[in-house]
């Protein structure tokens, strides 16, 4: 079950380091040719860079710890610390964005005529830089590899739509294209800021699982000729990935303990096909009184 990890572990951590220093490194020329070309959709791209760095640098560092063993401590290992990465990230892409809109917005009614030429350049170099961070990672068979893939491919994106802009504006005088360039960007990690704020608090507030139908767990459990019903079902997520499961199931007569031990065997390959990766399951017999509050 674990294996694939760790086959492809230290490829996850090579591939994520990789792309983490390219971006950081271009982040920095970015930060300092938005200040000289005068650009806000450059600087706009900058901050959604040093978000993606973020992600790239706790992704990195998340990649590593997630292979220390369980403890008394944290008895489900390491793996929702990442959430704790991804609020951070998303609160300081939150900050910059806000403040990129602040300076951009009276630039609608005050355009402010950019260097046309250093955009071009920057713009050609960051669609260069992040494709080659794009490939790497591509590369990769990891969920965590593709979820900070698409990252990369955003960036990507948001270049070409830089190199457009600068291009027009080369040909034509509109430096108004520059803010609303800027403002685009900002909204458009905003989304993304609301999207991943949401998902982690849902995590965080133990909802179930969204890639966990609880209506399909349940016909999977009742499709056993043993099964007479099931309760007091809970789904939870550990970091959005490796869900958790616990449930009572009802018997229809009484297993020997070699028969019960087979049968939650398979109820458990069952319900690993469908992303419950760790089930706790208790048997009881059908005149056998739940003891549990929320048992109905």
């Amino acid at each position: 079950m674990h294996a694939h990890n760790h086959n492809h572990g230290n490829n996850d951590v090579k591939n994520i380091k990789t792309a983490f220093f390219l971006n950081f490194a271009f982040t920095i020329i970015e930060f300092i040719g938005g200040v000289l070309t005068n650009s806000m959709a450059i600087l706009s791209d900058a901050v959604h860079d040093l978000g993606d760095c973020i992600t790239l640098g706790l992704s990195w560092y998340f990649q590593k710890v997630s292979k220390k063993p369980r403890t008394q401590d944290f008895t489900y290992g390491y793996k929702r610390f990442s959430l704790l990465g991804a609020v951070i990230n998303s609160v300081i892409l939150l900050v910059g964005s806000v403040v990129i809109l602040i300076n951009a917005v009276p630039r609608l009614f005050n355009p402010q005529q950019p260097d046309v030429k250093g955009m071009l350049l920057l713009a050609v170099l960051g669609v260069v830089i992040n494709s080659i961070a794009l490939f790497r990672l591509r590369k990769g068979s990891s969920i965590n590899e593709k979820v900070v893939s698409l990252h990369m491919l955003e960036d990507v994106l948001g270049w070409v739509a830089v190199l457009i802009g600068a291009g027009v504006m080369y040909f034509v005088d509109a430096p108004i294209i520059d803010p609303i360039l800027s403002i685009a960007i900002a909204l458009f990690i905003l989304v993304n800021v609301y999207r991943n704020m949401r998902e982690s608090l849902r995590i965080i507030l133990q909802g179930s699982p969204s890639r966990l139908n609880l209506k399909d767990v349940e016909n999977v459990i009742l499709g056993f000729s043993e099964v007479s019903s099931v309760h007091d079902l809970h789904a939870w997520s550990v970091d959005g990935e490796y869900n958790v499961l616990t449930f009572h199931v009802v018997l229809k007569k009484e297993l020997s303990m070699s028969d019960q031990h087979q049968l939650k065997a398979i109820i458990r390959e069952s319900l690993f096909i469908i992303d419950a990766h760790h089930c706790t399951i208790e048997f009881e017999l059908p005149d056998e009184d739940c003891i549990m509050e929320d048992c109905k």
